[in-house]
């Protein structure tokens, strides 16, 4: 009798029809995995196997627009789930009503909880000490505990969901019983295996999988899915293949990002036209295919799209790869190569004016504190060779020892996706907000940019869902805030010869530390921002509001 190993996770929902939906499930040997709704919709599909490990994707059809319908999941014949005896409320698949082909109706409108890195459990012999509630695990328990409480449309994990290279303790021990950790790459994942291994420790939390199995989420990648600094510059990434462990962790970390994360954000119609999809379903074992596709997608990342569009009524979120697509040479370095600079361009403008709402996820933010955005600016350019060698080595190290990567160390790409911005925004077609949406950086803010705008433009940035961080670094984002530190980026700008950016921006909320998440309510051509953290007290843990404010009203102070 087949088992259900980890899952399930609700996926794709359809926006333009609201009567399908996707259901992952990983089970513990091939199966036929079916899903049956309390109203008569449902699907199955047969599972596909990668390194002994049997998946699918289930598509479920005939779901009724505008309803809230409780599931369930059978493996040949069998229920699976719910578990025996759970004590959660049942699993529901909602669709959103619709007036007319490709239309939303009226309504409550959408409602999008974002965040990013969150580690399952505390890293075995770290420094940071214990990392408090989880925000994920806390917004879990509220919403089992109140069946009238309001449950966002939209999960976005922006980067992190897995930590290959700051293992827990118990992972640890796990990993250390199958090979000897005094051996490269030591206390970190190896192979695909010890993937799946984070995927179990993070997703079979209890309050954990009942989320994700009701409500629906969008994935993207950063560095911690892959390892610490992933692409960072050229010189990092001979490194890296210099090692003899490298190969297989790239490899191995790519291929369950696709099955366990990627596949996932795709609708039904994508992967009907994913080739490799259909390979990997048609073939006894996909474990070769994927990974020369894995192959394929880190020697020559511009195959391969990881980023991608989805549209919820009249808000389009496009979710952009800000770690595999990147260009590293030191003469011409870029965030995101040609072709995905374009497709960003391209779908950021198709059908400009038939969207109230535009929201990029990007991983890492693209409006800093000043000073670090100044201090990365510049590290750029000493990278680049502007004073010399002896300074374009220092530089190096100082990349990398204060991961100096994010939008402001590829400049030409920050005043690419700066201009992008300004043109959606501006204009009698422009959307009533452009919202980037960001995590990395272990504390939350919002930044408006000084540009001349139609819309209302801000960088909302939230982390960390669970980690923790030092005091020293909290002080560091306090100083790159400050007028102080805006004065030391000037210095940072005349030693580099980098100029002035070619935009301001002033931070209008924050900076919050703690384990949190962010919420947009988009509704018409209004948005309202909640900023709520995970507080423990003697009754356990609970969310704290800390901001709820209104985007599209008056200037924020």
């Amino acid at each position: 009798m087949a088992g259900l190993r980890l899952g399930p996770l609700l996926r794709h929902v359809d926006w333009d029809t609201g009567g399908s939906a996707t259901i992952w499930v990983e089970a513990d040997r091939p199966c036929t995995a079916e899903v049956r709704c309390a109203d008569g919709a449902g699907g199955r599909a047969r599972t596909f196997q990668v390194a002994g490990h049997h998946y699918a994707l289930v598509p479920v059809t005939g779901l009724t627009p505008g309803a809230t319908t409780a599931y369930e999941v059978l493996l040949d014949g069998a229920r699976v789930w719910p578990l025996p005896d759970s004590s959660f409320p049942p699993s529901t698949i909602s669709t959103p009503a619709v007036a007319g082909p490709g239309r939303s109706a009226p309504g409550p409108g959408l409602r999008v909880t974002f965040g990013s890195c969150r580690q399952a459990a505390p890293p075995a012999g770290g420094l940071r000490g214990p990392h408090g509630a989880d925000a994920l695990d806390t917004l879990a328990a509220r919403l089992a505990a109140d069946p009238e409480a309001v449950r966002p449309d939209v999960l976005l994990l922006l980067g992190d969901q897995v930590y290959a290279d700051a293992l827990s303790r118990e992972t640890r021990a796990w990993i250390a019983a199958r090979r000897d950790l005094r051996e490269a790459p030591g206390a970190q994942v190896a192979d695909y295996e010890e993937y799946t291994r984070l995927y179990y420790e993070s997703w079979l939390d209890p309050e954990i999988r009942w989320l994700l199995s009701t409500v629906p989420s969008l994935h993207i990648f950063d560095d911690h899915d892959v390892i610490d600094d992933w692409n960072t510059s050229e010189a990092w990434v001979e490194e890296m293949r210099a090692t003899p462990w490298w190969r297989e962790r790239i490899l191995s970390g790519l291929m369950s990002y696709w099955v366990y994360q990627h596949l996932g954000n795709l609708s039904p119609a994508e992967l009907e036209r994913d080739g490799l999809y259909a390979e990997i379903c048609a073939t006894p074992d996909g474990t070769e295919p994927l990974r020369a596709f894995a192959a394929s997608a880190d020697n020559e990342p511009a195959t391969v799209r990881w980023s991608y569009r989805r549209d919820f009524g009249r808000t389009r979120l496009l979710m952009v790869d800000t770690r595999a697509a990147r260009v590293l040479a030191e003469d011409g370095r870029a965030m995101l190569d040609p072709t995905e600079d374009q497709w960003l361009r391209d779908n950021a403008l198709a059908g400009h004016g038939g969207y109230d709402h535009l929201l990029i996820g990007s991983s890492l933010p693209w409006l800093m504190p000043p000073l670090i955005h100044d201090a990365e600016t510049w590290n750029a350019a000493l990278c680049r060779g502007v004073r010399g060698p002896r300074w374009a080595r220092i530089g190096e190290n100082l990349r990398r020892r204060s991961d100096l990567e994010h939008w402001a160390a590829f400049p030409a790409s920050f005043a690419a996706l700066t201009d992008l911005i300004e043109e959606v925004g501006t204009g009698p077609r422009a959307p009533a907000t452009v919202c980037v949406l960001s995590g990395d950086v272990h504390h939350a803010y919002v930044a408006e940019p000084r540009i001349p705008s139609t819309a209302r433009l801000f960088q909302l940035t939230c982390s960390p869902v669970h980690n923790s961080i030092h005091t020293a670094v909290k002080l560091g984002f306090r100083l790159g805030w400050s007028r102080m530190g805006r004065w030391l980026g000037r210095g940072f700008s005349r030693h580099g010869r980098t100029g002035r950016p070619p935009v301001t921006w002033r931070r209008t909320g924050g900076p919050w530390f703690g384990n949190q998440l962010m919420t947009l309510a988009l509704a018409g051509r209004t948005a309202r921002l909640r900023l709520d953290q995970a507080h423990r007290n003697r009754k356990g843990a609970r969310l704290v509001t800390v901001l709820d404010q209104e985007l599209t009203g008056a200037e924020t102070a």
